[in-house]
């Protein structure tokens, strides 16, 4: 089902606030929530859940960090487009946004598979108007993972893992975050 909110009702849902004001710790919101990235292109738009990422100051300004294996299509949509969200959700929730990580977007239209409405932020990014928070970024940087810059042994097996494809390689994506909102 495709449901959408009106572009209007975003701010009547949603406050804007600072990084400093962002709900919980960083470790709970990439290690145990996983937010669902979003992004919109003229066609269209493709969500993914993201299974780890984090929080930094990148060239002087708040930022997101996130590693994507190179194959996704989510993130050749990021590399397109410059500018994506992270939708953040409760628990009664994740049945939902975790679908959006069973499949790709490239051979299949999951967003409309989902039962979650996707609204469209003032910036015009789109998110979800079920999320608790939302953070809007844009693109700043895209950085190979290379095995021989890992020196612990945890570190080489989490960039080697089974469901990799041979020879597939990361990339950390580095987003400035330009708006934070959070559900009034």
């Amino acid at each position: 089902m495709d449901r959408r909110a009106n572009k209007l009702d975003f701010e009547l849902l949603f406050k804007n606030i600072s990084p400093e004001e962002i709900p919980g710790d960083v470790f709970t919101l990439f290690g145990k929530v996983f937010p669902v990235i979003t992004v919109k292109t003229p066609e269209s738009c493709n969500a993914m859940v993201a299974s780890g990422g984090g929080m930094a100051v990148h060239f002087r300004k708040p930022a997101i960090w996130l590693l994507f294996p190179s194959n996704r299509y989510t993130l050749e949509l990021i590399k397109q487009e410059k500018a994506y969200t992270l939708s953040f959700f409760s628990d009664r929730h994740r049945e939902q946004f975790m679908l959006l990580g069973k499949k790709s977007g490239r051979n299949s239209n999951k967003m409309k598979e989902v039962e979650l409405t996707v609204i469209e932020t003032p910036l015009g990014n789109m998110a979800f108007e079920e999320a608790y928070l939302i953070i809007e970024c844009k693109l700043t940087q895209i950085t190979t993972a290379n095995a021989e810059d890992f020196y612990s042994d945890e570190a080489k097996a989490y960039l080697a893992e089974a469901y990799t494809d041979p020879g597939e390689i990361r990339q950390y994506v580095f987003g400035e975050i330009t708006r934070i909102w959070v559900r009034k």
